[in-house]
């Protein structure tokens, strides 16, 4: 499992460090959680708490998951691309970028303990 420091630099969240772990760009993980380039690239915007809460959804619902999945880039892949039964189709993605990453935390928790498949 993907420890939580192996994401973090200087006592916060480092969107390079998530891109490096996941192999991609900080351009990407912006996207992935719905900000804009500027908050992966300046440093006054990483450490804001916007930008520092979105990051930490993310890294939170990759660690749930990276255990069923067995790696922490399948688990990305299924943040990315697996639709959420109950949610319209929607991805873990799409609800961290409108802000519900507590369902979606929720909805694993459900699956985890056999309430969704």
């Amino acid at each position: 499992m993907m420890c939580i420091e192996a994401f973090a630099e200087g006592g916060q969240f480092a969107p390079g460090r998530i891109a490096e772990a996941l192999r991609t760009t900080k351009d990407e993980v912006a996207r992935t959680v719905g900000l804009g380039r500027d908050a992966v690239m300046r440093p006054d915007r990483v450490a804001s708490a916007k930008t520092q809460k979105r990051l930490r959804e993310m890294v939170e619902i990759l660690n749930r998951v990276e255990p069923r999945f067995g790696s922490s880039l399948i688990a990305y892949a299924w943040y990315r691309s697996e639709p959420l039964a109950g949610f319209g189709g929607l991805t873990a993605m799409q609800l961290v970028r409108d802000g519900h990453a507590a369902d979606v935390m929720d909805y694993i928790d459900a699956v985890e303990a056999g309430i969704h498949t």
